[in-house]
């Protein structure tokens, strides 16, 4: 009496192995594609981005907001228009109430203060218009402006790569 044994549950196996890399890794590396594009890309198109740090805006653009900014020709800005400046080594981002263009200088005002800002912001201070903003990833964003962050990042898209080099030679040695 002989009996016949089945291959099948090894073949399953030695199969799903691979693709279960291949799968993992794919998904690795469009995570840190998608979570490196709102750093990347607006940089490569101009604009610089900041963290938003305090409630000066709110509710308009909320604590941990990230701002994207345009750099702009300060005689074009107009009144209600946002933009960004420089107050010694810090960043505001205010509301322009008037753009005295004789003068060279904004009046701002954060939406949140119940009074206009008591300096006036030269021209010459401004970054840029903020074109706009997305709430609540500024925080998480900043993490990975780090070179701690970077290297994360670096090392997890490593990581999705090292899958799918493993997919390949298991699906190899199961030739």
């Amino acid at each position: 009496m002989s009996i016949k044994t089945s291959n099948t549950s090894k073949t399953k196996g030695r199969k799903f192995i691979p693709a279960l890399c291949n799968v993992l890794g794919i998904a690795i590396l469009l995570f840190t594609i998608v979570i490196s594009l709102p750093l990347a890309l607006p940089r490569f198109l101009g604009y610089d981005m900041y963290n938003v740090v305090s409630g000066s805006m709110q509710p308009a653009i909320p604590v941990g907001s990230v701002i994207y900014v345009q750099p702009s020709d300060p005689a074009k800005i107009k009144a209600d228009d946002v933009i960004a400046f420089f107050v010694g080594d810090s960043v505001i981002v205010h509301r322009v109430m008037e753009n005295k263009h004789l003068e060279g200088v904004f009046i701002t005002k954060g939406d949140a203060n119940p009074v206009e800002d008591l300096s006036d912001v030269p021209y010459h201070d401004m970054i840029g218009k903020v074109v706009f903003h997305i709430p609540y990833i500024g925080d998480f964003l900043s993490i990975f402006s780090t070179m701690t962050g970077k290297i994360y990042v670096l090392l997890f898209a490593m990581c999705g790569i090292m899958f799918n080099i493993l997919a390949g030679r298991l699906r190899n040695r199961t030739r």
